[in-house]
């Protein structure tokens, strides 16, 4: 029957909810259709509210929706009103329509209200209110009918039909521009109805299709309350009460509800106060294992006596999983189990974090693939024991057997996360229809926010293996120097920023210390970081001067774009002439402690402006230190605090970093808590402190060798002397063998300048090999006849690590081995 379809309407091509699952529909009424943005201005309003409200669409467009739906007050009683509207604002059994407009309401909700159409009679409307999700602006979708029109053209005795719900539906209306994106929404809202039922939504949103009233007697909407047009049994059983009362002389009105009706309305008002208390209840938290917890203790024992939750295994392990349906290889984890029972009863049979498969015949898994609750009545002794062999050497059978079962899925934009199964009792009633309806929208809801959590918790797991990754793993010693570090990711999502520390071992046992920032967040600010931590890396392994690498840096991220912007600290340490080499490009300053005296002090350097400007030229100062000096680098999340003066954090740096320590970890740890104290920084904060030991000078030894292939033996025996001298008379034939290699070289390749020989004494034994040539030698592959391109073969052989080097000068080739233990 397609009596509400107005002329000029598109025909419907599809039959509706009822006709969906093959039942007819007994009738259809057009719908008017209203969007409600956020701030309570209408940003959608088809044809069919402009004839049922008396506005034009240009009209209604960016006014109050409640100025254009006004409720106006009780309805009057009708002898021929059938009862449909018994969940109605007017009974002061739920929520009106002015609640759903004024965002009162989170939960969906109907009802009837009484309505004032400019220039006609008050209108007599049945509506629906749907909470929208998400990001856009878009938060109440409205739909309403005019319940006088119902009953003109629908005569349900008629029809002979035996309906018991009034419903929203909507014809098939979907290959449309901008259908596709609100589709992948709506189910959002609607959580059990599927993708062709929201499409049609969609089509008539858009205003290319016309929303029908369906009457069916087996669908079940899960957002519509089970109120509506009574049996046809229901309303003849009531029609001969009153034909016996009017016999026997005694009044009965023909409206009097029936005493089902009531008990009927009031289980839909508790079933709405039930959702709306657990909504509030879940998703207080984006941590996975909180929401997992709220979400079983939500429905126990109110809704249910036993609430056990599975989820996928890779919904645990916060992965990604392939899309589709699940198998019966699919793995599910029991991540919480709440009772009523006696405690432990449960514990030992089904423990809490373990996983298993569920095969095909059970409800469990036509519950997971088909994304549809599943209804057990009582749990049956041939089906506890089905479900009790999947539990080896476990007898679970008399823990569900009698139980009435409720099988509810946990799933969001259409993938199923999980299931809930649900037991009540076998003295308490049984789940029934509503209940089933009511499992639904209470999992679809619990599903969202698992799938919030899980989307946090794996982008949170990607973004702290991406910002890992980029970070490196310093060691903590270096030549001359101790080093500590620290990195704290921000508090905002994603944890991922452009704060970066690195050092680089130099020639002449040096060590390069940065530290930088990269301006802003997210993947691009921590791409730009790695990029250019990769520059640092490479222009530091070439020697050039603090202030040339920086003018480079400046140079490549002009190449690389003008979006960002980074500032960058960089810093030579020479342990043996106690020497740092700085230069700042827009950094706050280091802070410099004294170990003579204790004394701490932020070190003056030129600021210099960020990487990335462009055209400012950088300087470098050079800085005397002392052995037990310790320089402190950090990036400014450590001291800045939204509000109040950078000083005032660099003073608290100052003095946090002169107190003693009992380590370099220590000392990182206690200026942490000195400048975060509560924890609540949005910034990323890295922090490098160097403890400048330095190298005395009785550890380094140094030759000038004259070009002279003579020398070479000479440079031989010296070695051997020096090494004796140190106690490291076991190095002695391995490093004067390579010595003599390099100094061999060096002799030929140098253009006229002496080559100086020297070996340094630390945690290893280093030796240097300096010459005038700026050629760096290669590792060559020598045949059996070749005469050269072996001495390099035999250094990267016998040494613990070898490199080259260009200098000012010209190059330098070292080596280095381990010392022996004592």
């Amino acid at each position: 029957m397609d009596r509400g379809t107005e002329r000029g309407a598109p025909p419907s091509r599809g039959a509706g909810h009822g006709a969906a699952d093959g039942h007819a529909a007994a009738g259809r009424v057009p719908l008017a259709v209203v969007v409600v943005d956020r701030d309570g201005l209408v940003s959608h309003w088809s044809r069919g509210a402009s004839r049922l409200f008396g506005a034009g669409k240009d009209e209604a467009i960016g006014r109050s929706a409640a100025d254009l739906l006004p409720v106006s007050g009780a309805l009057p009683d009708a002898e021929d009103t059938p009862p449909y509207g018994g969940y109605a604002a007017y009974d002061g059994l739920g929520p009106d329509l002015e609640s759903s407009l004024d965002g009162g309401l989170s939960y969906p909700a109907a009802g009837r209200a009484r309505l004032t159409v400019s220039g006609a009679d008050r209108a007599d409307v049945l509506w629906w209110a749907y909470p929208l999700v998400g990001p856009g602006r878009e938060r109440l979708l409205v739909l309403a009918a005019d319940a006088g029109g119902l009953r003109r053209d629908l005569d349900l005795d008629e029809a002979g039909a035996a309906v018991e719900r009034i419903a929203p539906a909507f014809a098939l209306h979907t290959d449309f521009p901008g259908a596709d994106e609100l589709a992948r929404r709506l189910p959002e809202i609607l959580p059990s109805m599927s993708v062709g039922e929201s499409a049609r939504i969609v089509a008539q949103v858009l205003e290319l299709g016309y929303p029908v009233l369906e009457f069916s007697q087996n669908d079940r909407v899960p957002v519509t309350p089970d109120w509506g047009v009574p049996r046809r049994a229901e309303r003849k059983a009531r029609r001969e009460r009153a034909a016996r009362a009017a016999a026997e002389g005694l009044p009965l009105p023909l409206d009097e509800p029936d005493e089902g009706e009531d008990l009927e309305y009031v289980a839909v008002r508790e079933r709405l106060e039930f959702l709306n208390e657990v909504s509030g209840k879940i998703g207080t938290s984006l941590d996975l294992s909180r929401t997992i917890v709220e979400v079983s203790r939500a429905v126990v024992p109110r809704f249910t006596d036993v609430a056990g939750t599975y989820l996928r295994e890779q919904v645990v392990a916060g992965e990604g999983f392939p899309d589709g349906v699940p198998d019966t290889t699919t793995m599910w984890h029991r991540v919480a189990l709440e009772h009523t029972d006696e405690p432990g009863r449960w514990d030992d049979v089904v423990p809490v974090g373990e996983a298993m498969p569920f095969p095909a015949h059970t409800p469990f898994f036509q519950c997971m693939t088909t994304g549809e609750p599943v209804l057990v009545p009582r749990i049956s002794e041939q089906m506890g024991h089905a479900i009790a062999s999947q539990f080896e050497k476990r007898d679970i059978r008399p823990l569900i057997t009698g139980r009435s079962m409720l099988v509810v899925p946990l799933k969001a934009r259409n993938v199923v996360l999980g299931f809930m199964i649900l037991l009540r009792h076998p003295e308490r009633d049984e789940f029934n229809d509503m209940d089933r309806v009511t499992g639904a929208e209470l999992a679809a809801r619990a599903g969202l926010v698992l799938d919030n959590a899980r989307m946090y918790t794996f982008q949170e797991s990607v973004a702290e293996t991406l910002q890992d990754s980029m970070l490196p793993h310093i060691p903590s010693r270096m030549a001359g120097c101790d080093i500590a570090t620290r990195y704290l990711p921000g508090t905002l999502l994603g944890r991922v920023g452009g704060d970066w520390f690195d050092s680089v071992k130099l020639p002449g046992a040096r060590t390069a210390l940065v530290v930088g920032d990269v301006m802003g967040h997210g993947l691009n600010s921590a791409a730009m970081m790695g990029q250019l931590r990769t520059a640092v890396q490479t222009m530091a392994a070439l020697d050039l001067p603090p202030a040339q690498l920086l003018r480079n840096l400046d140079d490549l991220a002009q190449r690389l774009g003008d979006t960002y912007l980074a500032t960058c600290l960089y810093a030579v340490y020479d342990p043996i002439a106690s020497e740092l080499h700085l230069a700042n490009a827009g950094h706050i300053p280091p802070v410099i402690v004294r170990a003579a005296d204790g004394r701490s002090e932020l070190l003056d350097l030129p600021t210099g402006a960020p990487i990335g400007v462009g055209g400012v030229p950088f300087e470098a100062v050079r800085v005397r230190v002392e052995p037990g000096d310790r320089l402190l680098m950090c990036t400014d999340g450590l001291v800045e605090v939204r509000g109040e003066d950078i000083g005032v954090g660099l003073a608290t740096l100052t003095e946090s970093a002169a107190h003693p320590a009992a380590s370099m970890d220590d000392a990182c740890d206690a200026i942490i808590r000195a400048l975060n104290p509560r924890g609540g920084r949005k910034d990323d904060v890295a922090l490098l402190m160097v403890r400048l030991g330095g190298i005395e000078p009785d550890d380094v030894a140094e030759w000038r060798i004259p070009l002279d292939p003579a020398e070479v033996g000479r440079a031989r025996a010296v070695v051997r002397e020096q090494l004796h001298d140190w106690g490291l008379a076991k190095l002695a034939d391995g490093a004067e063998l390579m010595v003599s290699e390099l100094v061999t070289n060096a002799v030929r390749q140098s253009h006229g300048r002496p080559v100086e020989l020297r070996l340094v004494r630390e945690d290893t034994l280093l030796c240097e090999v300096d010459d005038d040539d700026h050629e760096l030698p290669n590792l060559l592959s020598a045949g059996p006849t070749d005469e050269q391109g072996r001495g390099l073969r035999v250094v990267s052989t016998l040494a613990r690590e070898w490199g080259a080097s260009r200098t000012k000068a010209g190059k330098t080739v070292w080596f280095e081995l381990t010392l022996p233990r004592r």
